[in-house]
């Protein structure tokens, strides 16, 4: 067997510390128990453990924040933690390299120290890399694009151990695909580069409501908040728990003062809303950090999500809420309207990876494992709904993947894939 020499760490399931290492933070993974953790701490750890895989017949996987899903960050091969390769840093005021095992909180931080931002996430432990490669959807995203939108170039290391840089000019076509389509699926990216937007002051948006006429509001929102303007963006939860009233929560942000974003939210609603104004961006990030998206809860959960490029009919909608609220002893069960429009959809739908340009919301349906009114909600919308589906929401239940996914740009990730990784090295259920 041939030895791995690192800078950083290996952690087999007889070390000291594997039991925490091992562990991703979505809980349905916490199980898996990989033969081999690679802790990284420069590139040439990723290409060590690279050759070593492929010497050894060994599944690898990247791990940058742990949170996905389908849980294609966890293996009982060998999970590559690149939480080691996190530094952060900006060249001319304006671009940011950062490395993949960097979270969102401390990105966010460490911007805010040159004036800086990037439209991301808020759950500051969401790890940066996977976010851009599969789109990234924030609460700047109507103003300033995806995350990926700002991608300006990454380091990646190959099925082969080789190392390369690629952006508009250099290895173009990977470039592309790793906008949108590139998590853990043509190598791993070791670091990304942004062309970063000034930091913007907000106004913090938000409200509780129950007891009021939910399909009133959903039709509201479906027909306001995906036209509103760019600079604000307001999103809509609705949570269901069994001996309660299903509970409406309103929040999101403006880069706009207190009167005009009070002036805008009065058009969509008279109900009381609370906003707080002359937040910095990172300080708005922090107060939100555990609402968009949610973090993940300590009890396994399943999601299922899907974009919609039109509103859904008012039987689809009261028949989603009448499942929503239906009596049952146990369990809690949310769904989640995430507004697109703006600057996402003023992107063509092949200028990167990322597909989905002509969306108005994604819904998400989000329960414990086990409760089967996630499937029979998720099917009750779907009815309405686009087909396409958001590529860091994964959901092995999908049928057609690779065009709820990819739509019209599998064909071309198709070619990306046999170019940069024939023999299928990074591999995983639903890769291209």
């Amino acid at each position: 067997m041939p030895d791995l020499i690192l800078d950083g760490e290996s952690f087999s399931p007889d070390s000291p510390g594997y039991e925490a290492i091992r562990r991703p933070v979505n809980p349905a993974y916490r199980d898996v128990r990989p033969r081999l953790v690679v802790r990284c701490r420069s590139v040439s750890d990723v290409v060590a453990a690279i050759g070593y895989a492929s010497a050894t017949g060994e599944r690898i996987v990247p791990r940058g924040g742990g949170h996905c899903f389908a849980g294609r960050s966890s293996t009982d091969g060998i999970v590559l933690d690149l939480s080691g390769l996190d530094g952060i840093s900006v060249a001319g005021d304006q671009v940011a390299t950062i490395g993949a095992g960097a979270r969102l909180g401390r990105v966010y931080a460490a911007l805010h120290t040159h004036g800086r931002t990037l439209p991301a996430g808020c759950g500051p432990t969401v790890g940066i890399a996977g976010l851009t490669l599969g789109g990234g959807i924030g609460l700047l995203g109507r103003e300033h694009g995806l995350t990926c939108d700002r991608l300006v170039g990454a380091r990646v290391v190959l099925a082969d151990g080789s190392v390369v840089d690629c952006d508009h000019d250099r290895e173009p076509d990977l470039f592309w695909a790793l906008r949108g389509a590139g998590g853990g699926q043509f190598g791993v990216v070791t670091s990304l580069r942004f062309d970063t937007v000034p930091e913007p002051m907000t106004t913090r948006v938000e409200a509780h409501w129950s007891g009021i006429a939910l399909d009133e509001l959903v039709a509201a929102w479906q027909a306001w908040a995906p036209d509103a303007p760019d600079a604000l963006t307001v999103n809509l939860t609705l949570v269901s728990e069994p001996g309660a009233p299903v509970r409406a929560t309103l929040f999101g942000a403006a880069t706009l003062d207190e009167g005009s974003t009070r002036e805008l939210l009065r058009e969509f609603t008279d109900r009381p809303f609370e906003l707080r104004a002359g937040l910095p961006y990172s300080q708005l990030k922090e107060t939100l950090a555990g609402l968009d998206p949610p973090e993940l809860p300590e009890r396994v959960s399943r999601t299922r999500s899907e974009f919609f490029s039109r509103a859904m009919s008012d039987r689809t909608l009261a028949s989603l809420l009448a499942q929503l609220d239906m009596p049952r002893t146990a369990g809690r069960r949310q769904i989640s309207f995430t507004t697109m429009g703006g600057a996402y959809n003023r992107v063509a739908q092949d200028a990167t990876a990322f597909a989905h340009r002509g969306e108005r919301f994604l819904l998400e349906h989000i329960a414990e494992a086990g409760d089967p009114w996630l499937d029979s909600s998720w099917a009750t919308a779907h009815a309405d709904g686009s087909g396409r589906v958001y590529p860091n929401f994964p959901d092995p239940a999908l049928d057609d993947w690779a065009g709820a996914y990819h739509a019209g740009n599998h064909p071309r990730l198709a070619a990306v894939k046999k170019t940069y990784d024939p023999r299928r090295f990074f591999d995983f259920p639903q890769a291209i």
